[in-house]
């Protein structure tokens, strides 16, 4: 029995994301990067000392926060973005196992069922875009001090440190959980996996 021409062997790349998603991850990423190296520039005194330029720095980070969402609202014109995002949004029964497996530090991976994107990743990404949006709201009353009142602009500034800071333990957080592991890496770099990789973290995906 002979296998036909058009089936991929078992041990094949499959593919996770398109050269469109892994560009808006970087651009979204060099953004993220300078708002937080930029906050703490201007945050940290001997990093503020160091760096000078204050007024270049404020608005480096002004701007490079303003853009953040662009990269994500202009991939929207893609389908397989768009489906990527439906997936993100979308909990089933195998999201709250995998998190009490998590809850649990149970390492078993079949613990851990996942489809595309594991109930880790899902909860990032919510986090993330909510805290995004926050911080940009709150920057704003920051920066066009004439539109709100004092009240407002208090309180807005509170949030946006004390945000700033949480957001910067969970990037660190991602990017340790990134750093260990290399096929990860690879899907985001290439946008291609083992079919080994997939069938052993996310068994519920059918590429």
């Amino acid at each position: 029995m002979t296998l036909r021409a058009d089936t991929p062997p078992e041990t094949a790349d499959v593919r996770r994301f398109t050269t469109l998603q892994r560009w808006t991850h970087r651009t979204t990423a060099a953004l993220m990067g300078i708002c937080v190296v930029t906050a703490a520039c201007l945050y940290i005194p001997q990093l503020a000392e160091l760096v000078g330029r204050r007024a270049l720095v404020v608005t480096l980070h002004q701007w490079a926060g303003l853009a953040l969402p662009v990269p994500v609202l202009a991939a929207l014109a893609s389908r397989a973005f768009r489906a990527d995002l439906g997936r993100l949004n979308r909990f089933g029964p195998h999201d709250r196992t995998w998190l009490r497996a998590a809850l649990h530090r149970d390492k078993h991976r079949s613990s851990r069922p996942a489809a595309k994107f594991n109930a880790g990743q899902k909860l990032y990404t919510a986090w993330i875009a909510g805290a995004t949006l926050v911080m940009l709201a709150t920057g704003l009353m920051m920066w066009f001090t004439h539109l709100t009142p004092l009240l407002w602009r208090t309180s807005a500034t509170f949030v946006h440190d004390w945000l700033a800071l949480t957001i910067g333990i969970v990037l660190a957080g991602h990017i340790g959980m990134a750093l260990a592991d290399p096929e990860s890496r690879r899907g985001m770099r290439t946008g291609r996996v083992s079919r080994e990789w997939t069938d052993r973290e996310h068994p519920l995906w059918r590429p």
